[in-house]
């Protein structure tokens, strides 16, 4: 028996009057897009799990585009839960976002949960024009309450101009060396990343400093920064990167 084969395709466009519109949204399976209030000129959509995934086995793919101009807001109802599947094969969970010349991508979902048993293979790809903006959340829950996490290897790769500028993966639970030590998470539960690209950066470079004792800030060789974290649970993780993204906004200057 094989796993669900899903996908779902966003495109972001400029309505032609100071905001955005949503001329496709359209999703199957797990996928159930929904089309928020816009705030301002931004377009909000919220993708609200219609089914349990992913899970082994399953194949799911996610397109995002803003086109040129355009801003759109993204964001999920709940955490996504990745659960262990009947055929023992991974799941997979592609995501590809793109933002062409003046177009702010916020994508914001909330966590993901790698329960116990589970296997599943996460590649996020995000393509920027040089005049685009960006930002970027991710977070992974190692375990549900009193639970070992299942496999998880995520990959997030971003291009700028058709540069690459940011380039990482991450694999944790059973079969992954040293996941769980001193140098990687010492013993905390929950990862995540909040990563901001903003020509702005180019006029108002980041100083690297730490955050607390478990989060820190860091420049990226190109007009963008990376807030990083662990942490004993989401709640606290999220404070974290909140708190990383306000200093972020305090740097360049926005509200």
């Amino acid at each position: 028996m094989t796993g669900l084969r899903a996908a779902a395709r966003i495109v972001a466009a400029p309505d032609g009057r100071g905001g955005t519109a949503l001329p496709v949204l359209d999703g199957a399976g797990p996928f159930a897009l929904r089309r928020l209030r816009p705030h301002g000129p931004q377009a909000r959509v919220a993708l609200v799990g219609a089914m349990s995934a992913p899970l082994g086995g399953d194949l799911l793919a996610l397109t995002a585009e803003a086109e040129a101009g355009a801003a759109l807001r993204f964001t999920t109802t709940a955490a996504t839960i990745a659960l262990p599947g009947r055929t023992g094969a991974p799941a997979v969970y592609d995501t590809l976002i793109r933002a062409g010349d003046g177009a702010r991508v916020c994508w914001l979902p909330e966590p993901l949960i790698s329960a116990q048993g589970s296997d599943l293979r996460m590649t996020t790809r995000v393509g920027l024009a040089a005049t685009a903006r960006l930002v970027f959340r991710e977070e992974q829950v190692l375990g549900r309450a009193g639970e070992r996490p299942g496999r998880l290897a995520a990959r997030l790769t971003v291009r700028r101009a058709g540069r690459p500028l940011f380039d990482q993966e991450l694999r944790y639970g059973p079969g992954a060396p040293g996941w769980d030590g001193g140098a990687v998470l010492g013993g905390h539960r929950a990862v995540g990343q909040l990563l901001v690209v903003d020509p702005a950066f180019e006029r108002h470079p980041v100083v690297a400093r730490p955050l607390g004792a478990t989060a820190a800030l860091t420049p990226l060789a190109g007009p963008a920064a990376l807030v990083s974290a662990v942490a004993p649970d989401a709640l606290v993780l999220r404070k974290l990167l909140d708190w990383g993204l306000s200093q972020l906004n305090a740097a360049l200057g926005a509200p």
